[in-house]
């Protein structure tokens, strides 16, 4: 059974989204705040993270960036007091990978979550919509562990960023519109907004770029969405798109 971890300071919601939860499979562990947030991972090991927006003392904003600044990779799916587009993009910038405005369905939520542990929880045996490691830079995206690194390093990456990167790698150099990237990243019955892969881009910029505000690899193609660029002679060039492991 997967533990889910619900915190939000409204005891009414927690009791409710316990039961609901528990319904459809799951061992929800709740919290009224952040604070023994550390305590609960360590302890519990939950595989999803459901997080108030609004919460006493340490907010969920800046719990999910505490997380994701220690190298935390665990879903989180953000829970926001108003569905509107700026506290969606504050979740996600946040490190959230998925988002859920109040009030909302039981029922969406538990899509929400079945969705977003799809993604993370694809292990090096899943098949995958590529294979092989593949390099660009000082850059090594695994598509079958669904791990970036560098130089040795792994690089912490929420499902949605991952997702979003490999199906921009996976298309090198060719424009990809947001609604065809939500698709591959969020599923065809997505209700997320365009500015989800805007964030998401300028979040994974951050990462792989050596100045993000000049992007060598993910780059802009204005009124159409992104594009990846790869070097001339990497694995990810549209040249060598039949090699594989070596």
């Amino acid at each position: 059974m997967k533990k889910i971890l619900v915190i939000d300071d409204d005891a009414e919601l927690r009791q409710l989204l316990a039961t609901y939860l528990g319904r459809h499979g799951f061992d929800t562990l709740l919290l009224p705040d952040s604070g023994q947030l550390d305590a609960f991972l360590a302890r519990y090991q939950p595989q999803l993270l459901v997080l108030d927006l609004m919460l006493p003392g340490e907010d969920g904003l800046a719990a999910c960036r505490r997380l994701r600044a220690r190298g935390e990779r665990l879903p989180v799916i953000m829970l926001t007091a108003r569905d509107e587009a700026a506290d969606r993009v504050l979740g996600l910038d946040s490190g959230a990978d998925d988002y859920l405005g109040k009030p909302f369905d039981p029922r969406e939520l538990i899509a929400r979550i079945e969705a977003v542990l799809r993604r993370a929880g694809r292990s090096p045996t899943t098949p995958d919509t590529g294979d092989g490691v593949l390099a660009f830079g000082e850059w090594r995206l695994d598509r079958r562990a669904r791990q970036l690194s560098t130089k040795g390093r792994r690089v912490p990456l929420t499902s949605g960023e991952f997702a979003l990167l490999n199906a921009l790698v996976g298309n090198a150099a060719r424009p990809m519109k947001r609604e065809r990237l939500l698709e591959l990243t969020r599923g065809e019955t997505t209700e997320s907004f365009d500015r989800a892969i805007d964030v998401q881009i300028h979040r994974l910029r951050r990462v792989i770029e050596v100045d993000p505000a000049h992007p060598r690899y993910l780059q802009t193609v204005w009124g159409v969405g992104y594009v990846f660029v790869p070097d001339a002679n990497s694995d990810a060039s549209p040249d060598h798109a039949h090699r594989t492991d070596r």
